[in-house]
């Protein structure tokens, strides 16, 4: 029970998904919304340990990502390469609108300090990625910083705690879907992308067989991604809890007024500590953001897994330019923030079609390619995310 209880990279995957654009996204959801939308979260967090179990079998049995097993589907010898390279591409692209949002943050985070403008912190945040990751010296200060948003998050439940409605709002809200009219449906999709992060289905199975040799530890790989997991959904619903409370109806525009939300159990210190766990969430977010897409190309060309090579770099380097040139375009910051979950979340049903379709090649994976119940869950997941996916994008041009 000792070797199961300590987490591994479920960790890695839950302190990638609670990044900057899901404490905006969970804000704006329980200031305009209150707790109607926590449907969509509990949705989400099923989801994510659905898919996440996924790509960790994938990996653990098979020894390959999603990118290499869709390389090595049967049927004419191009179709391999052309889904795994459009997949690569999907990944990539919103890895690029991810990083905007997560060099926004750690700039919102950091411009509490006074020293700097948000634009300068989220410059000077690109520059420290990019140096991190080439050197390839960035575990230590990636643990340092899971342990800041783990922290921000314990934050988080001791003021939902104090704040929480009753139990039949917060179970109606959990359990009985509901669009608010307006952005609702956008709100709702941008928590589905903050939670079920499609990169983070290439790089699970990456992590996970740095730490597990195969298939004879999937018990345990399932273990640490659904505590992992779950114990993410929970913090996310804290914040959704507590900007009911304390933000109904607010105009929410900045950092600061976010922060507000913590007031109830920290009083004066709340803006600040906001301010900390929200830096280190977007900084932690931009280190796993540009390795998980890294990893998907390289998986898609067929090419070793060497972080320090050209390619890798160069991918990398990418979405870090990327995401720095739109935060510094002058975009105002939550949209913006809010704007790369959506994107998110219209991605997810093109990468999770691709993952439930491999999990059933048996020449692969044997007798652990998905059941029926694997399979009916993954068609749910890609059903219900592009419908909300439709309905936003229909709503957005009304």
């Amino acid at each position: 029970m000792t070797r199961r209880l300590r987490l591994g990279p479920g960790l890695i995957v839950t302190a990638a998904f609670i990044g900057p654009g899901t404490v905006t996204t969970a804000t704006l959801a329980g200031a305009h919304y209150g707790v109607t939308l926590l449907w969509a979260l509990a949705f989400a967090t099923v989801a994510t340990i659905i898919l996440q179990e996924m790509s960790v079998r994938l990996g653990l049995v098979t020894h390959a990502g999603l990118a290499q097993a869709l390389r090595a589907v049967g049927g004419p010898r191009w179709l391999g390469p052309t889904l795994a390279g459009l997949a690569a591409v999907a990944v990539v692209s919103g890895v690029a609108a991810y990083q905007a949002g997560n060099l926004t943050g750690a700039g919102l985070g950091l411009e509490a300090t006074g020293a700097l403008t948000r634009r300068q912190w989220a410059l000077g945040s690109a520059v420290g990625v990019v140096l991190l990751l080439w050197t390839g010296r960035y575990r230590v200060l990636e643990r340092t910083l899971i342990g800041c948003v783990a922290i921000m998050g314990l934050v988080f439940l001791a003021t939902a705690f104090l704040v929480a409605p009753s139990l039949g709002s917060l179970v109606r809200g959990a359990v009985v879907p509901t669009l608010p009219p307006g952005a609702g449906t956008l709100t709702a999709l941008g928590l589905v992308g903050t939670t079920i992060v499609p990169y983070n289905l290439f790089l699970h199975a990456a992590a996970a067989l740095e730490k597990w040799p195969g298939r004879e530890d999937l018990a345990s790989a399932r273990w640490d991604l659904g505590l992992a997991i779950a114990l993410g959904g929970i913090v996310s619903g804290a914040i959704v809890v507590t900007a009911a409370a304390a933000l109904n109806g607010a105009d929410v525009q900045s950092a600061t007024d976010m922060a507000a939300q913590l007031d109830p159990l920290l009083g004066p210190w709340a803006r600040r500590a906001f301010a900390i766990g929200l830096a280190a969430a977007g900084l932690s977010s931009a280190i796993t953001a540009p390795l998980a897409a890294a990893y998907a190309t390289m998986d898609a060309m067929g090419r070793e897994r060497n972080m320090r090579s050209g390619l890798a770099r160069a991918v990398w380097g990418g979405t870090v330019a990327i995401g720095t040139a739109v935060t510094l375009s002058g975009t105002r910051p939550l949209p913006l923030i809010l704007f790369a979950q959506v994107a998110n979340g219209l991605l997810l049903p093109v990468v999770a079609l691709f993952l439930v379709g491999v999990m059933n090649d048996r020449r692969r994976l044997g007798n652990d390619v998905n059941g029926w119940a694997a399979n009916l869950a993954g068609i749910a997941v890609v059903l219900l995310c592009a419908v909300l996916g439709v309905r936003g994008v229909m709503g957005a041009f009304r």
